[in-house]
């Protein structure tokens, strides 16, 4: 009996892949092995990056409330620590957002902390 291979699941794999490559550059986008190795790691760098993207959104939100805070004559932390014992529900990315954009509400928010 002859061998049986389904060239269309094959060929559809290679197609998606060969989609995924679109704008890679040179051989990455036309040879599918080449677009195999680059399609890949660009799925690792977007989920290792996805991970990243939130801490990189966390760690400049406690700058901004740092900065914001200190020109309210305190600190990050004691400003954090007074809205945790006073049950103040507001986020960082919330409280990063006052302070840039309505710092007259930021003031309120410090003194409600301290």
């Amino acid at each position: 009996m002859p061998r049986s291979v389904n060239h269309v699941a094959s060929r559809r794999r290679r197609r998606k892949i060969l989609k995924q490559a679109r704008g890679y550059f040179g051989a990455r986008s036309k040879v599918y092995t080449v677009a195999k190795n680059a399609v890949e790691k660009g799925l690792v760098y977007a989920y290792r990056d996805r991970k990243n993207k939130k801490r990189a959104f966390r760690r400049l939100w406690i700058a901004r409330i740092n900065a914001a805070a200190r020109q309210n004559g305190t600190t990050y932390s004691k400003l954090m620590h007074g809205l945790t014992k006073n049950e103040v529900g507001l986020n960082r990315k919330v409280l990063a957002d006052l302070a840039m954009n309505h710092p007259e509400t930021f003031t309120s928010v410090v003194n409600a902390a301290k």
